[in-house]
């Protein structure tokens, strides 16, 4: 690189180690860590023909997750005025995305100094994320300003923050095609192990007398078993038996009861009742994954999570937030197929093809939410609410069930801890909007993949069901000739605790450390942390197959069985 004489070429910027680019020793620079204030000084830049050549150059920090300094600018002062720096940095639209890997580890204008805390957060989609920098623009002239403007729009811009799949170990295909189809969009045939699929349902009429159990309010051992509805260790498998596959039915009434979401949609009981018995109607039986006892379950998780939240006196949710983030849990899989949206693309499914590919899953069954809802006035849990109530809740279902979709999970994790990723969580008023949607996100989306994060009888059980829905997915597709979105799902050879293991890595692990610092709930790490060795413990022993997992475990559900 040389300076004043040449402009310096992108490829020469992007990605270059602080080596390549300075002469002068940077040690006393980056091993101020969190305590830098700034640099300003002389240092010694290499031109192309090696030699050096003295520069004053001023390094200030920026934070772009939370609060405390994750990386360093550095700002030339060009000798001569000979050029405009400024125009020769990279352009947002011109850099190549996906760059993060090298630019985290000493580039030319950044140097990631993030702590291990939430050691891949930086893998973040940060497109709209607000950089907060212990600068400020009265304290630096104007090409300083223009400057730091500039590189906070290079540091925004979304191709920066994508995620990393060269991080993964390239020798674990199992974990590489897990984590690569969970991340990446239906250009690459990716699957999703969250809330994301779904296809076309034939027939959504509201059967509703036909649905609802006729003696719902008759059995006891149920009641006993609700009385720990909201404990993080419910036993949602017994749920599901002893109600004969109406789990969501009986906790969502529980849930519904519990959390005064009868006064405050000012509806009557029965309709509710008809609304979750069509609803859980809707969610397919034939899933071993991706049915309505993994609604149930969610929508018990975010039951546990708005009482904890409101054990804290965190005055974060109205009753009407409540009551919406309990409709979403329950509805944000409704219509599922046990099938990945990237079937549905591979296969030109026509939901694929009305909603163009994107984010398809997660439109449909917010969609079908409420055309099953506003088709009978029999279950119609929203006819009472004033217009702009209902515009409302309308509008934080929706956001709720498409913050499920996998592909932007760094986003809205990335986003979340911004907010609340400080030391000490911060108080957060009714009237911040923005806070709370990223609050209800990341809620649901805990709730949505925390079966890591539950005892290991259950982690396990749900590791079963979801390894099964991917077997028949790819068995499917053999059968059918389609591309094989996850080849390594192959009943025959997959080993399940490498799949189990990759999850937890580099998804599951960063997010419940997020979620946990902010709600304060110990057992989710303990229980992540137990699986996580288990899972390995497994791997080592050559334990794989779901056979052989099965055949080391206790059967789930019996326990009050056992008592009739």
């Amino acid at each position: 690189m040389s300076f004043p004489c040449t402009t310096p070429k992108q490829d020469e910027i992007i990605s270059k180690p602080l080596a390549d680019i300075f002469v002068s020793d940077l040690s006393t620079i980056s091993e101020q860590g969190k305590s830098i204030k700034e640099f300003d000084g002389i240092l010694t830049v290499r031109r192309k023909n090696q030699e050096g050549i003295p520069m004053h150059v001023r390094v200030v920090p920026v934070a772009c997750i939370g609060s405390a300094p994750t990386h360093l600018i550095f700002n030339f002062d060009i000798p001569g005025g000979q050029m405009d720096f400024i125009a020769t940095l990279p352009q947002p639209k011109e850099a190549p995305r996906g760059s993060l890997h090298s630019v985290r580890r000493c580039s030319f204008d950044v140097r990631s100094i993030a702590s291990d805390g939430l050691r891949r957060t930086s893998l973040a989609k940060l497109t709209s994320l607000p950089l907060e920098a212990p600068i400020t623009k009265e304290n630096c002239s104007a090409d300083e300003a223009r400057l730091i403007d500039k590189v906070l729009e290079f540091l925004k811009r979304e191709g920066l923050y994508s995620p990393q799949m060269k991080e993964i170990r390239t020798d674990d295909p199992i974990a590489t095609d897990l984590i690569g189809a969970l991340l990446t969009g239906p250009s690459v045939y990716s699957s999703r192990r969250s809330s994301n699929d779904s296809i076309i349902r034939t027939g959504t009429s509201t059967r509703t007398a036909s649905i609802v159990p006729a003696k719902m309010k008759a059995n006891p051992i149920i009641m006993e078993l609700l009385e720990e509805s909201l404990s993080w260790d419910f036993d949602i498998f017994k749920l599901e038996e002893i109600t004969d596959y109406h789990p969501l039915l009986y906790l969502g009434m529980e849930m519904f009861r519990r959390f005064d979401v009868f006064a405050t949609l000012n509806i009557d009981e029965n309709v509710c009742k008809a609304w979750l018995a069509v609803i859980e109607a809707h969610y397919h039986k034939s899933n071993t994954y991706h049915n309505s006892t993994h609604a149930a379950d969610v929508m018990q998780a975010t039951g546990a999570f708005i009482t904890q939240l409101s054990n804290r006196d965190m005055m974060v949710m109205d009753r009407m937030e409540e009551a919406t983030a309990l409709i979403a849990a329950a509805a944000h899989d409704v219509d599922h197929p046990g099938r990945s949206s990237a079937f549905l693309c591979n296969s030109n499914n026509p939901l694929a093809i009305l909603y163009n590919d994107l984010t398809v899953l997660e439109s449909h069954h917010a969609a079908i939410t409420f055309k099953l809802t506003l088709g009978d006035d029999k279950i119609n849990i929203f006819k009472n609410l004033d217009k702009e109530t209902y515009k409302s809740a309308r509008s934080t279902i929706i956001d709720m069930i498409l913050a499920t979709e996998m592909t932007r999970h760094f986003e809205h994790l990335a986003k979340f801890v911004s907010v609340f990723g400080g030391e000490e969580p911060r108080e957060m008023s009714q009237s911040e909007e923005e806070t709370s949607i990223l609050m209800r996100r990341m809620l649901i989306k805990v709730a949505d993949v925390s079966n890591p994060a539950r005892p290991m009888q259950y982690c396990i059980e749900w590791a079963r069901r979801i390894a099964e829905e991917y077997f028949m997915q790819t068995d499917e597709e053999k059968q059918r000739h389609l591309p094989i979105v996850m080849p390594m799902f192959d009943r025959a050879t997959c080993s399940i605790p490498k799949s189990q293991i990759g999850f937890i890595e580099y998804i599951i692990q960063d997010m419940m450390h997020a979620w946990e610092s902010f709600i304060d709930m110990p057992q989710l790490i303990t229980y992540m942390q137990i699986n996580y060795s288990q899972w390995k413990k497994y791997d080592e022993q050559g334990v794989n197959t779901l056979a052989d997992i099965m055949a080391k475990q206790p059967p789930v559900g019996n326990k009050l069985t056992n008592s009739k």
